[in-house]
């Protein structure tokens, strides 16, 4: 990051709140989740498969999956917005398609819209499985515009 810059914005948008995005949100810590890359209207991360995640059956809980899912979409659009404003989740939709057993989960985020006030993002959460990967989850999310507050606000 270039110090002292006013807002940094490039071919991976709004660099400084993705960056603080991922810093400041400690929940996203404890469950393990990684930032891998982003651009302009995107980002991938990625979740380990750990015991603590597990349900009864052994798969990655859903609420684990839910909140990789919640989060990339929640930097993605991050992705597009200018300076001073932020975004925060008013809708998640996801849908389950088989159980989540890998080693690790892969979630890419894109936008498909964004505007003043929202913005509208899907998500796949995939799994390596024989060498390929396999679709355990699709999401879509709801994100609104506001402005941006110091974490302590």
């Amino acid at each position: 990051m270039m110090e002292g810059s006013e807002e940094i914005r490039n071919e991976k948008g709004n660099v400084r709140l993705v960056e603080e995005i991922f810093r400041d949100a400690k929940f996203i810590h404890t469950l393990g989740i990684e930032l891998i890359d982003f651009g302009s209207g995107w980002c991938e991360t990625k979740m380990a498969k750990v015991a603590t995640l597990e349900q009864q059956h052994g798969f990655v809980h859903a609420g684990a999956l839910m909140t990789l899912a919640d989060h990339t979409c929640g930097m993605a659009a991050a992705t597009t917005v200018p300076e001073g404003r932020d975004v925060i989740t008013v809708e998640n939709k996801v849908s389950f398609l088989r159980p989540a057993s890998g080693q690790e989960m892969l979630c890419r985020a894109t936008v498909l819209r964004s505007g003043k006030t929202l913005v509208f993002v899907e998500a796949e959460i995939v799994v390596e499985r024989e060498g390929k990967n396999v679709i355990v989850a699709k999401a879509s999310s709801t994100l609104a515009v506001i402005s941006r507050q110091s974490p302590t606000s």
